[in-house]
């Protein structure tokens, strides 16, 4: 299954320390531009 991830999901599970629940559950997860440019562009996330 592909999955597309926006980024409330990312950071809760990054936030937990479970990111790879996402490659357990879906194997593959699409990041949209947008999404990885929010992500590394806003430390205050981590």
């Amino acid at each position: 299954m592909i999955v597309v991830s926006d980024t409330t999901p990312i950071i809760s599970l990054m936030k937990a320390d479970r990111l790879d629940l996402l490659y357990k559950l879906y194997h593959q997860v699409i990041v949209p531009k947008a999404v990885y440019e929010e992500l590394i562009n806003n430390e205050h996330f981590f």
